[in-house]
Parts: C-alpha cells; sequence; structure tokens
C-alpha cells in the first residue's frame, strides 16, 4: 500500500501520552465492541477456500512497520500519526466527493483521536480494552494503536491495509450517521427484541464493511493510494478474524447466531469485497437486503 498524499488533516487530534475521564459507556459502534474476546484469543489463518474464491492464490503482504517491536518509541509515533493521517485524509476526499457528486449533500468530516492508556468521548470512557469506536454524539472516531498490535500478534491480520481497512470502517460509521442509519437502528432498542436489534446491528456493521471497501476502490480511482492484491487480501484477512461465529468458536466452542452483532467472517469479508468491486454506494443498503 502506498499512499499518493501529504495533505494534512485538520481533524486529527493526537491524545497519546494522556488520559481521561471515566464516563458513561453508550452508544458507541466499531471494531472495538468485540476486542475484550479478542484480547485473549490467538486466530489462526484466514479461510484459504474463500479468499481463493474471491482473489484466487497469492502471497499477501504483511508490513508490520507500525508495531512497537519494529522500531524506537518516538519513531513509532511519528509513522503512526503520518499513517493515520494519510488514511484520514483520502477518507475525507473521497467522501467529500461521494457526498456531493452522488448525493447532493455536504460532508461533515469526522475527527479521529488517537490515544493510548485511556481518554473520554462523548459515549464514554475508552481504554486499551475498548479498541477503534465511533461514537455518532460527538462524530469523532477514537483508535488505540494497541488494537493493531493484537490484529498482528493474536489474529494473524496485520498488514497496513489491513489497519487502514480498521479505520475507514470507523469513518464510515460515521458516514451512516450523517446518513440516518445509526439513528434508525439505535431508535429501535426499546421497541423489538435483542435478537432482532442484534440482527439490525449486523446490518450497520456489514455496510460499513461495504463503504469501507467502497472507500478502497475510489481513493485507488482518485490516486490518493496505491494497491496490490496482497493489499486487498490483508483487509479480507481482517474481516475474517472480527467475523462473530470465528470469534465465538474459538472462545467458547460453539457459536450462537443469534447474539451475533458484527456477522459471520464470511459476510464481513463479502460485503467489503462487494463495496471494493462496485465502487458503487447504492449498492451497499444491508437494510434491504434479502440475503447478508
Amino acid at each position: 500500500m502506498k499512499f499518493n498524499t501529504n495533505r494534512k488533516s485538520d481533524n486529527l487530534e493526537d491524545r497519546r501520552g494522556g488520559g481521561g475521564n471515566r464516563g458513561r459507556v453508550a452508544g458507541r459502534i466499531g471494531l472495538g465492541t468485540i476486542v475484550v474476546l479478542l484480547a485473549t484469543i490467538f486466530l489462526g489463518e484466514g479461510p484459504a477456500q474463500l479468499l481463493n474464491q474471491i482473489l484466487g492464490s497469492g502471497q499477501s503482504g504483511g508490513l508490520g512497520a507500525l508495531t512497537e517491536q519494529s522500531m524506537p518509541n518516538q519513531a513509532i509515533d511519528d509513522e503512526q500519526e503520518q499513517f493515520v493521517n494519510n488514511v484520514l485524509v483520502s477518507t475525507e476526499e473521497v467522501w467529500g466527493d461521494v457526498f456531493r457528486q452522488e448525493l447532493g449533500k455536504q460532508y461533515r468530516e469526522p475527527g479521529l483521536v488517537m490515544f493510548d492508556r485511556m481518554t473520554s468521548s462523548h459515549c464514554g470512557t475508552a481504554n486499551s480494552a475498548t479498541g477503534p469506536f465511533y461514537c455518532p454524539a460527538d462524530q469523532k472516531a477514537y483508535l488505540d494503536f494497541s488494537f493493531f498490535s493484537q490484529m498482528k500478534n493474536r489474529m494473524g491480520a496485520g498488514g497496513d491495509f489491513a489497519f487502514a481497512y480498521v479505520i475507514s470502517h470507523e469513518v464510515a460509521h460515521h458516514v451512516q450517521n450523517l446518513l440516518g442509519y445509526t439513528d434508525y437502528v439505535h431508535k429501535q432498542r426499546s421497541r423489538i427484541s435483542k435478537t432482532q436489534y442484534n440482527q439490525l446491528s449486523v446490518r450497520l456493521e456489514l455496510q460499513a464493511d461495504f463503504l469501507a471497501g467502497v472507500w478502497a476502490r475510489k481513493a485507488e480511482e482518485k490516486g490518493l493510494i496505491s494497491l496490490d492484491r496482497g493489499d486487498i487480501e490483508e483487509a479480507l484477512r481482517a474481516a475474517n478474524a472480527i467475523g462473530d461465529d470465528r470469534i465465538q468458536k474459538q472462545s467458547q466452542g460453539y457459536v450462537v447466531p443469534d447474539s451475533f452483532t458484527h456477522g459471520t467472517s464470511e459476510q464481513r469479508m463479502r460485503w467489503f469485497y462487494k463495496g471494493y468491486e462496485t465502487g458503487d454506494i447504492s449498492q451497499g443498503d444491508t437494510f434491504r437486503a434479502d440475503v447478508l
């Protein structure tokens, strides 16, 4: 993966080295809602069969340059900030164009907060066990880089584009918030059963995966990033590693589909790839899809 931009985002906030106040936890969405389970599970390689069906055989890349084992602390900080800035800038460019040209709307850019150990958000306290998440209340994504180390070392899902997928997924939740999907789902919480609400949550997460794929396709077309086959495989491995079925199987030995909140590994991979393959935001309405 290569970035072809040198613009500095005005929406990146660095709180690393700081802390935060404790607060109420409510309403946040994203990959981080399952990170507590991931922290104690070692997940192996992704399903080669599905990857081969989608992409064909091939070697996947694995940069790993953003983990603490690979460089001194100060260099890590500089590398991490530059990486996140470049991904964020590319999302700003892509979604700004999509909203203006395809939706006839104005895109309000989200904030992105980098932190370590602990920080506060309008959705409550974030700490290293929380993982990446998006808070609709303050329209910011929150990112602790220790999650990337867990992806690489515990889930077998490292690589720069796998990490970019995580960031773009959280930005996609902001896109959903602006388009009204997030509010729609949250309003159903007190109106339907827990199982039904979980199903809506799955649709929300799969749509975010789809939108992350759309971002990748459009960022590539606009020349903001350069990708190769291994980059897409990295993102698919990451999507596979955080599927509800895979996590439950590894953690408790069996799966409970009614408790799924993010979608299966196969679903997450497929919807991301659909977004990347089509680059068409109109094809990602998971709330109307008969089959997920």
